[in-house]
């Protein structure tokens, strides 16, 4: 399934919601489907800086592909983080670093964000995409 095929999928599950009250319960429940993050990983070297929540993530590269992990202490945080997870994990660096995350915008969640929420979804993008731009350097090296 390719990233454009998951977002979609996302925006359409959250099409079935009118009010915004119902998309955060909805990430609430998403956040309770994230993975647990190793707890040698749940530490300052793995916080994302710009946060107003606590954020941590994690990546590695198997077979050439990302594959990430996380966690906060935020159950909205962490449904978000949980679709960026989702659209991204098990992606080529290349193909993470050309994602278009349009249903951001789609779904409303950027509009209907705090400013400092906003700026912390912003970082979780900007660090999942650094991992992936490292992978790639290391890659070509």
């Amino acid at each position: 399934m390719t990233t454009d095929n998951i977002q979609d999928q996302i925006i359409e599950e959250f099409s079935v919601f009118d009010d915004w009250l119902d998309k955060y319960n909805y990430l609430i429940e998403l956040s309770a489907e994230l993975p647990a993050i190793a707890p040698e990983h749940r530490t300052d070297n793995y916080i994302i800086k710009g946060c107003q929540s606590r954020v941590w993530v994690d990546a590695r590269e198997e077979d050439g592909k990302v594959y990430y992990s996380a966690d906060s202490d935020a159950i909205i945080t962490k449904g978000i983080i949980a679709l960026l997870i989702r659209v991204l994990n098990g992606r080529t660096p290349q193909e993470i670093l050309d994602t278009d995350l349009y249903f951001i915008e789609r779904i409303g969640l950027r509009e209907n964000l705090s400013p400092t929420r906003a700026n912390g979804l912003l970082a979780m993008i900007k660090q999942m995409r650094l991992f992936a731009l490292a992978f790639a350097s290391k890659k070509e090296a």
